[in-house]
């Protein structure tokens, strides 16, 4: 009880998401230059890593990063010990201007739980001293670790030169620079020590204020001293806006119980209910004690194992009812019912967490956000064993009471044992019945069992609607990508996204906020020509239209803006995978990728149903490039440093130093740039620099000619790549489109020297394929050894037969097949009927020492166990149906809803353990036995042949 108060509670797991990445920051620097200087030199070191999957690079103007993926269960501890000393060694191969590379961790526990948003109608200065303040105070409570401030821009001090002044004062950039940085120094003059006193010697050299800053004097001729104040304008503001926010508008700074009592009366089925509850609270300890946390995944394992953690209750009240009807004490009838039904138990409860024992072992980001499921399910199933063998017994011989089932019923379970079967009446009579018709001809039924379990496996790949990776789960978030493509400035890009802003909020009643961001985008999965983002929160479900309807609105409203490309992207639930359909692009040969990508992107348009293409070629658009012609300049003494401090002056300005004053946290860069009406390209050619012949054009060696924008470069495992991404158009499923885009590969393949390997969802998917076959093959080889071959044999047969009712279910209510979820239903159920199973074999093994006649011995098998499987069947369907229907019950509020986002998850994998054990009640029922009863007759039929044959052959039998 404790472990279930004080253990963390979130929705989703927690996934270690195995992912590391070094970013290396080179102000102003291609993306060819990028790729050459930095990513090849920290690539040969971090290639040698152990334990990394794959290893990809992104070159962009200013700078790179290397994204290195690992095994998923990594040594988080290990691995960043690791990167940190091969960053180490690289480190020395990057160029001196190379800002000091970080390494992060990509760890989903660590993003914010809480986003606060200061928006409104004020300067930006005065939201950022609020979001200031409101920072100081948020960290004052004890149990916030860190708060940061997000959409803030730096601060700096900007010198906006006169380049008129400076010209008739016969000054350079080189003279303003070198001055100020010498001017603006620590001077650490020591101390004086006289033999008699020690004085310390300060030599005030620091810039406190900004008007230290205009005082500083730049040229001194004779008398006179040329001050900054004289030739520049200085004001205290931000840095340049590489993106602007809006927040909706406005500028931001961002019971079972019940079934059970009615079947074996108040008492004994308050025994039972107690394991529910004892076997849940044990269970519990598990994640508690492993410092993991209660989220959604483990409450739907609590929930899957309530019918199969009661069936060991269940076995051993009713045992100790029947026990206690012949005459027995309630001491000794309980005792008794936990010694006989021990071992079926420990063997059935065995063989079901070998069921689920392979899945620990899961593998990838998919498997680490499972885990949950088969770790909880062994722990309530072996707290249920404890319970069932000891707790129930030991309460059991305390509060239990002869007769207190009902007599009707009693009277069943009596004559099941011993007395003559037709005079059995109600549900057991009916199905006593039942089985005896169907024992008069047991092949047929094995052989009809087969025959259906062919045909539903035909009749869904003919019917079915296919497979699908994850459930499609009614959204909470979303976010609207702009992409437009072009040299455009933060302002063009904001009035574009703010137009798609306006369109957006048409259909505000369906969102709680709106948080529109222009300019360069800090999302790892956005497409490089993305000049904006939207983000939204979508009001509670019950209070708006359908997610899909209001996309469908939002991409109709905004298709007539020409040039302009609305992406929507929900928010993915469950394990991240990105876009659903990602095929990469390799060569050796980098020129030929782009060709290959127009090819692919061909393909998606003849084949239809693929939406929102993207890819990372190279997007439109110019850059300058400024080539120093070294001969000629050297004759003036000029180097290329030289030139690109100049340059700078036009561009982003130029950093002479920096300081820190009373009212920054930070300190604050002192850049100095031309004036707006001077960043132009023409004054490229007009700018000047410092020769021993005094101040020159730089037109004179430098040529300044457009070029083709390169974009970012990418690298998969030091090779080049491109990656085209999609999504499929609502109703269409994801594995079927990428199944026809294979086919049109393979009748128009790519050339050979190109390299093509589907990423994303689709990878992820076949890992989670080939893991749960192999699981399930794993657990149905664990099964055969706790058993006789045949009975294995039949175990195992039941097992795949169960199957026919989970594709049967999924055609009925018209479902895919769930990689993840109807994969995890079909080990679930083969736990649960393996374990029905043992106990009937079980069961019958006993009796047929009894009884001579298998017949016999095989209909009261049946009856004596009909009401254990049922109730163990009628439990667990039960506490799914809810979940099938996808009705959230509330008993508190008295509230029902129908189709809750939180439903929508488990449905399939409801859906098929319903159905499931619905058809696997038959087999369990009538298909075990009659196989059990066919064992028998081929034996004899067997050894009747061998009789005549050796009668024929004149032997004498053997004895």
């Amino acid at each position: 009880m404790w472990s279930h108060i004080t253990i963390p509670k979130e929705s989703s797991p927690d996934v270690n998401i195995p992912i590391m990445y070094v970013l290396m920051t080179h102000q102003g620097i291609s993306p060819e230059d990028a790729e050459r200087m930095l990513i090849r030199p920290m690539e040969r070191e971090l290639r040698s890593i152990e334990g990394v999957k794959e290893m990809r690079a992104t070159a962009y103007e200013g700078g790179a990063n290397i994204i290195l993926e690992f095994d998923a269960g990594f040594d988080a501890d290990k691995a960043l010990s690791d990167v940190r000393a091969k960053v180490d060694i690289a480190k020395a191969d990057l160029p001196n201007e190379t800002d000091e590379p970080s390494i992060h961790e990509v760890n989903v526990s660590l993003f914010p739980v809480l986003v606060v948003t200061l928006s409104g109608a004020v300067p930006e200065r005065t939201l950022l001293k609020i979001a200031r303040e409101l920072k100081n105070e948020i960290e004052a409570i004890p149990a916030v670790l860190e708060v940061n401030i997000g959409g803030n821009r730096e601060e700096q001090v900007e010198i906006v030169i006169d380049p008129t002044r400076v010209e008739s004062y016969n000054l350079v950039a080189q003279d303003i620079t070198s001055f100020m940085t010498r001017s603006n120094k620590l001077v650490a003059a020591g101390t004086i020590d006289t033999g008699k006193r020690r004085f310390p010697i300060k030599v005030p050299g620091v810039i406190e204020t900004v008007r230290d800053i205009m005082d500083l004097p730049v040229k001194a001729a004779g008398d006179g001293v040329i001050r900054l104040a004289d030739i520049a304008s200085i004001r205290k503001g931000f840095k340049d806006p590489t993106s602007v926010a809006r927040v909706n508008g406005q500028p931001a700074i961002a019971l079972v119980m019940v079934l059970m009592v009615a079947a074996l009366g108040t008492r004994s089925g308050l025994l039972v209910g107690v394991a529910i509850p004892g076997s849940f609270l044990m269970g519990i300890l598990a994640p508690a004690a492993m410092g993991q946390s209660m989220n959604l995944v483990v409450l739907f394992s609590l929930i899957l194992a309530t019918g199969m953690l009661v069936d060991g209750a269940i076995i051993v009240v009713e045992y100790a009812d029947r026990k206690m009807a012949e005459g027995a004490s309630r001491r000794t009838a309980h005792m008794q019912a936990s010694q006989r039904m021990a071992w079926p138990m420990i063997s059935s409860t065995a063989t079901t967490l070998a069921a689920f024992l392979p899945m620990v072992f899961w593998t990838g980001v998919v498997g680490e956000f499972m885990k949950y499921l088969p770790i909880t399910l062994m722990m309530t199933l072996s707290a249920s064993l404890l319970m069932a063998l000891i707790f129930v017994p030991a309460l059991g011989a305390l509060v239990g009471k002869p007769g207190s089932a009902d007599p009707k019923v009693l009277t069943s379970l009596s004559l099941s044992e011993g007395g003559d079967l037709n005079a059995l009446t109600g549900w057991t009579g009916a199905y006593v019945r039942l089985l005896g018709r169907a024992l008069n001809r047991p092949g047929w039924v094995v052989a009809g069992a087969f025959v259906l379990l062919i045909a539903s496996q035909i009749l869904y790949g003919a019917f079915g609607r296919g497979v699908e990776f994850f459930p499609d789960i009614e959204p909470k978030q979303a976010v609207v990508y702009v992409h437009a493509r072009g040299n455009m400035s933060v302002t063009e890009r904001d009035a574009i996204v703010h137009e798609v802003e306006r369109r957006v909020l048409e259909y505000g009643d369906a969102f709680d906020t709106v948080y529109a961001r222009a300019g360069e985008i800090a999302d790892r999965e956005a497409a490089e020509d993305v000049i904006g983002a939207i983000s939204l929160e979508l009001k509670d479900w019950q209070l708006r239209r359908p997610a899909r309807a209001v996309f469908a609105d939002i991409r109709a409203r905004t298709a007539d803006m020409a040039g302009i490309e609305v992406e929507i992207r929900k928010r993915e639930e469950g394990p991240p995978v990105g876009k659903p359909v990602a095929l990469q692009l390799a060569s050796r040969d980098p020129s030929r990728l782009p060709g290959a990508i127009e090819h692919v992107r061909r393909g998606m348009a003849e084949l239809g149903g693929f939406i929102d293409i993207e890819d990372n070629r190279p997007i439109p658009g110019i850059q300058w490039e400024l080539k120093v012609g070294r001969a000629q300049a050297a004759k003036f003494g000029v180097d290329v440093s030289a030139v690109g401090d100049v340059v700078q002056l036009v561009s982003k300005g130029l950093k002479l130093s920096d300081y820190r004053p009373d009212d920054a946290d930070d300190e604050v860069d002192i850049v100095v740039r031309y004036p707006v009406d001077f960043r132009t390209v023409e004054q490229l050619g007009r700018l000047r620099v410092a020769t021993a012949q005094g101040s020159i054009p730089i037109s004179g060696f430098v040529s300044i000619t457009p070029h083709q924008r390169t974009g970012k470069l990418t690298r998969s495992d030091a090779k080049r790549v491109m990656t085209v991404k999609a999504d499929v158009e609502p109703g269409l499923l994801v594995d079927n489109q990428v199944q026809r885009l294979r086919g049109w590969l393979e009748a128009n393949p790519l050339p050979r020297e190109i390299g093509s390997k589907f990423k994303g969802q689709d990878e992820e998917q076949k890992k989670s394929q080939a893991f749960l076959g192999r699981a399930f093959l794993i657990a149905l080889i664990l099964v055969t050894q706790f058993n006789s071959f045949y009975s294995a044999f039949l175990i195992l047969s039941a097992v795949v037969m169960s199957t026919i009712g989970v594709m049967l279910g999924l055609l009925i209510t018209h479902q895919p097949f769930g990689v993840i979820m109807s994969g995890i239903g079909v080990v679930s159920l083969a736990g649960i009927v393996v374990n029905n199973n043992i106990v009937l074999i079980d069961t019958y093994d006993q009796l047929k020492r009894e009884f001579t006649d298998p017949r016999e011995a095989v209909i009261r098998t049946g009856a004596q166990r009909l009401r254990p499987v049922m109730l163990t069947i009628g439990t667990t369907i039960l506490g799914l149906l809810p979940m099938m229907f996808m009705l959230n019950i509330d008993f508190v509020a008295r509230d029902v809803t129908v189709g809750a986002p939180s439903m929508q998850w488990w449905t399939q994998l409801s859906t098929g353990i319903v159905f499931g054990l619905g058809f696997a009640t038959v087999l369990t029922l009538v298909v075990t036995p009659c196989a059990l009863l066919l064992k028998v007759r081929l034996i004899d039929g067997m050894g009747r042949l061998r009789a005549r044959i050796l009668r024929r052959s004149g032997l004498p039998p053997r004895q």
